[in-house]
């Protein structure tokens, strides 16, 4: 229950709070994630203090002593104590209401005991409060769970996940983030509950999504739709899971493909986007031949129409939307002479192109190892094409070529589509020819076209 022997490095802008507030007679701890990551050796990203002080009585307190305090929440007993011009949380240990709209408790009712407050909390390893006079307060078991890699609810899961149903998406999140089984009370809780994530906002869900896909353990996806939690948000996945590949190049299903090539990709939001959504349409191109294989002809395009539209209906930006958008509608498009090269990086640009290669080498890892080699190898000619290209700076663009429209309208041409057609076919001879980028060389080309 009570840890004494076990000490947590708290910032010292922290430990003054505490210190203050105990100083005052009042209780106070650092409560929730960052205990539980200092646990488990990892660096906590905020720290949060709870406290049987009324948060009027905190914003007195600190304000006497001339820190500025804001009212971030006071209803619910929270006020943000600024130091060094950072913010720290502290929130009173309260007893929520009942969750009547399934996210918020209708009333929240303040308490002076510590475990009740800890007893609201979503899972045990979330559930644990720490001082320095005190040790781990840890009423629910929780260094148990964080030592078996358990994730359990406080309590009733069947009632943890009625009160908020983005907990489910959150024990998913936690299996991910941390490598943690999630136990068996409480899988059968989220498989019972499931179809409640409906009435969460899919930007809470996003947030969430996110983090699972960002972490070393992309494959809970899986679980998210076994769960049945993905049907509400992302339902055009499950019939990956049933789409068999029966191809030389491919040995995995649809499915099982797209996470091997999201696990084989750098931790970059719109890259492991890219990954996860890049064949989401070849279940409704597969087609099979006479010899029984398996194609997916323009399923590259149908992907990206449908990444883009799934996207959108998970309130992604805009600049994510359309850079997944771009990689996935390239990313079979066949670059291998120095010509098409440039004319890709004159569709894309040089960021997008670079990015198209670790999304390439990514899916031709998730496939059959067999075709592995040969396939790099190919990507290793084509990026250092690319970087020849770039380093001797060659042309792959108007705003690169040596003359423009005034070059062009000075020489006698009309103004109008002429000069953009005359434009677009220099840059055509440019891209072959490189040495020909000269403002001497393409006027000679211009006025032997033109007849001059």
């Amino acid at each position: 229950m009570i840890n004494k022997h076990m000490k947590i490095n708290i910032p010292k802008s922290v430990e003054f709070i505490i210190n203050t507030l105990e100083e005052a007679n009042y209780e106070s701890y650092v409560v929730g994630g960052c205990v539980r990551d200092s646990i488990l050796n990892k660096i906590p990203n905020d720290w949060d203090i709870t406290t049987n002080a009324k948060a009027e009585q905190v914003e007195e307190i600190f304000q006497h002593r001339g820190f500025k305090v804001i009212e971030t929440g006071i209803k619910h007993g929270t006020v943000t104590i600024m130091m060094d011009n950072i913010g720290y949380e502290v929130t009173t240990y309260r007893i929520d209401g009942e969750y009547l709209d399934g996210r918020h408790p209708d009333k929240v009712e303040f308490t002076t005991s510590l475990k009740e407050d800890l007893s609201r909390r979503d899972f045990t390893i979330n559930a644990m409060a720490y001082n320095h006079t005190e040790g781990v307060v840890d009423y629910f078991e929780g260094i148990k769970d964080l030592e078996n890699e358990i994730i359990r609810c406080v309590g009733k899961p069947l009632k943890r996940f009625s009160e908020d149903a983005l907990r489910m998406m959150r024990a998913v999140r936690f299996s991910a983030q941390l490598g943690f089984k999630i136990e068996d009370n409480t899988e059968n809780a989220i498989r019972s509950l499931s179809s409640n994530i409906r009435f969460v906002s899919v930007e809470r869900i996003k947030e969430e999504f996110d983090k699972i896909l960002l972490s070393d353990n992309v494959d809970k996806i899986h679980s998210l739709n076994c769960y049945g939690l993905m049907t509400h948000f992302l339902p055009e996945y499950d019939i990956c899971e049933a789409t068999s590949q029966n191809n030389p190049y491919h040995i995995f299903d649809v499915a099982t493909h797209l996470i091997c090539s999201v696990e084989n990709i750098e931790k970059n939001l719109y890259l492991r986007l890219t990954m996860l959504l890049h064949d989401i349409c070849k279940p409704q191109c597969k087609t099979t031949d006479e010899l029984g294989i398996d194609h997916f002809y323009i399923h590259a395009h149908k992907s990206a129409e449908k990444a883009r539209e799934i996207l959108k209906r998970m309130k992604y930006d805009n600049k994510t939307i359309e850079r997944v958008y771009t990689l996935i509608q390239c990313h079979d498009y066949e670059v291998y002479s120095n010509k098409s090269i440039k004319k890709l990086l004159n569709k894309i640009g040089e960021e997008l192109f670079v990015d198209l290669l670790k999304v390439k080498e990514a899916d031709i890892k998730a496939q059959n190892p067999r075709f592995y080699e040969e396939r790099h190898m190919k990507l290793l000619e084509i990026e250092k094409k690319l970087n020849s290209i770039l380093q001797q700076r060659q042309c792959f663009s108007l705003k690169d070529l040596d003359v423009n429209g005034k070059d062009l309208i000075e020489l006698g041409l009309a103004q109008g589509k002429e000069i953009g057609k005359m434009l677009n076919e220099l840059l055509e001879i440019v891209m072959e020819n490189p040495e020909l980028n000269n403002k001497e060389e393409l006027i000679n080309i211009i006025k032997k076209t033109q007849g001059m």
